[in-house]
Parts: C-alpha cells; structure tokens; sequence
C-alpha cells in the first residue's frame, strides 16, 4: 500500500491530496509479462481505489511509439529502446528504463511425442533459416537420440508484430550464428523467410496449439499456461537447461546496468546453469513526468512505480517470473528517487 508519508509530502507538495478525486493511468506494450501487469493492476488498485490503471498489451514495438509519441503514461517493452528512439526524445536524460522482473523466451512445440527436446542455438538457427525443415533431420535426432521424433514438417511461427520478444530471440541467435546474423539480423521486427506469424505472445501460442510440427518462440508463462511442451537450451557454458525461476534467477544474478536508463542484456549468461535465452522487461516513463496531466497524476504513477518493484515482486514470483534480486530492487529504488513533475522532485518512500 502506498505509505501515508508519501501521500501527505505530495499534498504538501501539490496543494491537493491525491485521494481527492479519480486518477486515470494508461500503459501499453509489452505482452511478455502482460499477465503480471494486468495483476499487478488488479491488486494494487484494491489498495488505492482512487487510481484507475489500463494496461494493454499491444507488443514493445507499440508501448515504445506510444510513450515517444505521449499518447500513454508509461510504456513496456522487453528490449531497451534504441540510440534512434531515444534521440526522438531529447536524450536518455530524459527517460527511465525500469527493469521489474524476468523471464524466459522458450522454443515452444506442438509434436505428438513424449520427453523434452534438445536445442542449440545452431539448430535454433537453422530452424528458422529453414535450413532444417523436419522433426527427424539427424541434427535433431543427434541432439535427441533417446526420443522417438516424428516424420513431420517444422512450421516455425514467429512474432508478426514489433516485439521485444523478437529483439531478444534474434539477438540470442545472430550472437552464435554467423549466418543468422547476416540473413536475418537482429530488431524487434525483422523479415522471416518462412513460416506463420503471430501477433503479440497470444497469437504466438494459438498459433503452436493449432499446427501440428510447429515451433514457435514465446514467453514461459504463456506456453504453461496453454500446456505447451518446450524444450531445454544449451547455455554458453555447454549444458542443457530448462527454463525455470531458478535457471532464469541465475542468468539475472550478475546483470550489468549500463548507463543511467537501467538496461542490462542477461542473454547466454556464462553461469553454469543460467537459461541462456532469459530476458529482464521494462516499464519506460520520462524522468520529468510534465507528460502527465496534473501533480496527482505523476504522483499516481510514481506510486505504482514504487509498488510494483518492491511489494509487487512477491506477486512476480507466483506467476512464475522471476522477481528482481536485491541488487537490481536497489538500482531501481535509487532511480525512482529521481523523478519529478515540472519543477517538483516526487519523494518516495522511506
């Protein structure tokens, strides 16, 4: 619950008390951890009934048009924005990338088959090159030897939308394949050479649920919560992991934030057992929150901020995203301190 401290400093601050009247958020983005937003929202709004949250998942690509172009309060995005976009906005000065929790980006499949399957980074590649074009190619079964592979067309499914998701799967593939690199390339939307899109992870994952032999890259929470069966990956430290908490927790552990916007990459970590395609995901917001409509409002926001990256985090956890560690809930309590409106610093909690 917001502390009353903060509600009386930003009265104070404001001339207004923050509970006097209904205040409005918008947000889109991101539809990786768009099942934790929309809880996050639901019980953060039962403590603070007077603030009214819209969350909506529309992919990265569109949290990131939205928060350049001022049409939302906050965006979310799994990747960090680029030098390009963050120049639209007068500089990274002027931006706040919040890192609020992590996950992991699964090669997802619908095969008529027990066990889990092996992959590489590799054959990952060479999947989505359309180099490999069946389940039983022997460079699946030399991966997969005790399994029973069927003779069944691979129809990769691929995110049709700008995605974060996108950014982070290419970025893990072009880092091990050179050929990769250079056919497809690395961005949150790019051009796949065959297959079946799907719009945001919900398109993915009805996507896989609906073609036989298909594989399709998406959010963990998403493929348990469509039962879909997904393989392990080889970490750069050579062994097969399973997307977990604890496998995506490893790979987070010694996350770098470079520069003042908190970004930091947490792919192909070199932790022996790190799940080597995890990713943070971010809330975006401006610094000087004179994007928003009134005092209230901006402190509204810089409230739920607070919120979801401390008593949140609990909540990140039971959905099976992993929850940030100390070092990176410091770094963020930290950045938060920095916000304002106008001329006005915003105080958090104590």
């Amino acid at each position: 619950m917001l502390p009353l401290k903060w509600i009386s400093i930003a009265a104070a601050l404001f001339g207004a008390s923050v509970a006097s009247a209904q205040t409005r958020l918008t947000g889109a983005g991101a539809t990786f951890p768009e099942p934790l937003y929309k809880r996050w929202v639901a019980e953060y709004q039962k403590t603070q009934p007077q603030i009214t949250i819209d969350y909506q998942g529309i992919g990265s690509g569109g949290g990131i048009k939205g928060i350049i172009d001022r049409t939302i309060d906050f965006a979310a995005s799994d990747a960090p924005m680029s030098a390009a976009q963050i120049q639209l906005v007068g500089g990274e000065q002027n931006l706040l990338e919040i890192p609020t929790c992590s996950g992991a980006i699964v090669p997802a499949c619908n095969l008529p088959m027990a066990g889990d399957l092996k992959f590489t980074a590799d054959l990952l590649a060479k999947i989505y090159l359309g180099k490999i074009t069946n389940w039983n190619d022997p460079a699946i079964k030399k991966l997969n030897s005790s399994l029973s592979l069927p003779n069944l067309p691979i129809t990769p499914i691929y995110r049709a939308d700008g995605s974060g998701t996108n950014f982070v799967f290419t970025s893990y593939l072009a880092a091990q394949s050179e050929e990769f690199r250079e056919s497809i390339g690395i961005g949150d939307q790019v051009q796949w050479p065959l297959g079946q899109g799907g719009k945001g992870n919900p398109g993915v994952a009805a996507a896989i649920q609906q073609i036989p032999g298909s594989i399709g890259f998406i959010e963990q929470n998403f493929a348990d919560q469509n039962n879909l069966a997904y393989g392990s990956v080889q970490n750069r430290a050579g062994n097969f992991i399973k997307a977990t908490p604890a496998t995506v927790s490893a790979a987070s552990a010694a996350a770098q934030f470079q520069g003042p916007l908190l970004a930091a990459n947490i792919w192909n970590h070199n932790a022996d057992n790190a799940y080597p395609i995890s990713t943070f995901t971010y809330l975006i917001v401006y610094r000087n929150l004179n994007n928003m409509r009134s005092p209230q409002q901006a402190q509204a926001l810089a409230g739920f901020l607070w919120w979801a990256t401390h008593d949140g985090q609990k909540i990140a956890a039971d959905l099976d995203y992993t929850p940030l560690n100390p070092a990176a809930v410091q770094r963020v309590s930290e950045a938060l301190a920095g916000l304002s409106y106008r001329t006005n610093a915003l105080q958090r909690p104590q």
